[in-house]
């Protein structure tokens, strides 16, 4: 089985136990004004759940490709020289997501999220610091404004030691 199939097969496995979860467990504490409704906070993760359900058996069952006997797209992973690929970058990149989701509540929004896009850009290669920090600044507040002040979402945008 090649390696799309086993990322299909485990990822048909959590959109089991997410489906699980979404039909079973969710609506149980729901108070009973909110159990007569229509639509119910349950009811997105239910969609998600079945619907990547069906694309993980797409692509196991290899109902996605055409035909096999046409040529391999030159924008296809090569399983076979899948060490010239560059997984360094990648890797990097996984670990500074970990470390922005963990920095998030102590050093704040502002400055975890301005340091996440700025080192983001560098493992990717860009080296115009000069440019790269200020667009990642204005991003960075142009987000915060978004969600704190449109949308009406608590996101605390100093480290917690400032009080703020």
């Amino acid at each position: 089985m090649t390696l799309d199939r086993w990322i299909a097969l485990v990822f048909i496995t959590f959109c089991c136990a997410y489906g699980y979860l979404a039909f079973f467990t969710m609506d149980q504490l729901l108070p009973p004004f909110m159990q007569r409704n229509p639509v119910w906070p349950s009811t997105f993760p239910k969609i998600l759940a079945i619907l990547g359900i069906i694309v993980g058996l797409i692509v196991l069952f290899g109902l996605e490709k055409t035909s096999d006997t046409a040529e391999p797209s030159a924008t296809e992973i090569n399983y076979r020289r899948l060490h010239e690929y560059k997984l360094g970058q990648a890797l990097m990149l996984l670990a500074l997501m970990v470390a922005y989701a963990l920095a998030l509540r102590p050093i704040g929004f502002l400055l975890a999220t301005t340091v996440f896009l700025t080192g983001g850009s560098a493992i990717l290669g860009e080296r115009k610091w000069h440019i790269m920090i200020p667009v990642a600044m204005i991003a960075t507040g142009f987000v915060w404004y978004l969600v704190q002040e449109v949308l009406g979402i608590f996101l605390r945008p100093f480290p917690f030691f400032m009080g703020i």
